[in-house]
């Protein structure tokens, strides 16, 4: 027990270089170009490997502390599928190459500590779909992301019952069926070479290393297949109001205003939790974010203080009136009540 609460606070502990080293002197406030400017000057290699490096040596403290006990088991599989959720929101920010200070560093950054343990795909891949396909087409019909939705059941005219079940798409066994198959495609030997498929089979080995089948098992295998994919998914429902944006036009920051949100505008307590587990690094900021893709997350609150507020700032998830949910199947149910000529027109 002392061993693993001693690597979770090690690995905290290097996680705060980077966070120091580019936050020391933040301004409150700032234009994008401002703060690219300080983003640009205080580029470099080491500290966010040592952020990486940090997410790894806490996942070996809960590797650790699922050994002892049911409890300690579950908290495990928590806290673990909140660091593979971390390393996928830190390996976004190297696809858009402002992780570190070089392309290839960046590339190699976001390979060896999340693409490849994970099983991602290649970060060419993520580029493509990500940085080319989605931001500039977000919610519209050639939107890569649009589509996951709309295969995960939420289309027009969609029942409560099926919305409800939607929102914890991964958690069915669709939703496990499709994370398999991800899976298995990312891992799919290219030309012969089985590297990606042997170091992803390397995570859940070192797990069972670290302490045995249950390490294995609520240190990977769940958190991987289930959890992880849970929280993935509801960042991907709460990004933008996928089903009825504002179509705008003028400057980037004004046409995403329209159809971006923003979750939490008023309540400290929920914004600080949900970027500690399932918004992290900027992505409760997702709209400054998509206002301008080539700052870094701790840019991302200063920057947004500078922007009006996006058309929609729900203060809830699910319950609220107000909240992402509700605004989601409503609009989904507006749509399939239009007349025929209109939708197809």
């Amino acid at each position: 027990m002392l061993l693993a609460l001693s690597l979770l606070a090690l690995g905290i502990g290097l996680r705060q270089a980077d966070r120091v080293h580019f936050t020391r002197h933040r301004p409150l406030t700032a234009t994008a170009g401002e703060l690219i400017a300080l983003q640009r000057a205080r580029a470099n290699d080491i500290t966010p490997a040592l952020l990486l490096a940090g997410q790894w040596v806490q996942i070996i403290g809960w590797w650790l502390l699922a050994g002892q006990g049911p409890l300690g088991a579950t908290t495990a599989a928590l806290g673990i599928a909140v660091q593979f959720r971390h390393l996928q929101e830190i390996s976004h920010h190297a696809v858009h190459g402002v992780l570190a200070r070089t392309r290839r560093a960046n590339t190699l950054l976001a390979e060896v500590f999340a693409h490849l343990p994970l099983g991602l795909v290649p970060v060419p891949v993520r580029k493509q779909r990500h940085v080319r396909d989605h931001h500039p087409h977000a919610t519209q019909a050639t939107d890569p992301n649009l589509a996951d939705l709309a295969d995960a059941g939420l289309r027009p005219g969609i029942s409560p019952r099926r919305f409800a079940l939607a929102l914890v798409h991964p958690l069915t066994p669709a939703g496990l069926t499709a994370t398999v198959a991800a899976l298995v495609n990312a891992l799919r030997p290219d030309a012969g070479r089985y590297g990606r498929l042997l170091i992803f089979f390397c995570v859940p080995a070192a797990a069972y290393l670290t302490a045995g089948w249950t390490a294995a098992l609520f240190g990977w295998l769940i958190p991987r297949l289930l959890l992880y994919p849970l929280l993935a998914w509801l960042s991907l429902v709460v990004e933008h109001t996928w089903f009825d944006p504002e179509h705008r036009t003028g400057t980037t920051a004004e046409v995403e205003a329209g159809r971006c949100l923003r979750l939490y505008p008023r309540s400290r307590f929920l914004a600080a939790f949900a970027t500690s587990t399932w918004l992290p690094y900027g992505d409760l900021h997702h709209y400054a974010h998509s206002a301008h893709s080539s700052l870094r997350w701790n840019y991302l609150p200063a920057l947004e203080r500078h922007l009006a507020p996006p058309h929609f700032t729900p203060a809830g998830l699910f319950f609220r009136l107000d909240s992402v949910a509700r605004r989601h199947h409503a609009a989904l149910v507006a749509v399939d009540r239009r007349p025929l000529a209109r939708r197809v027109g």
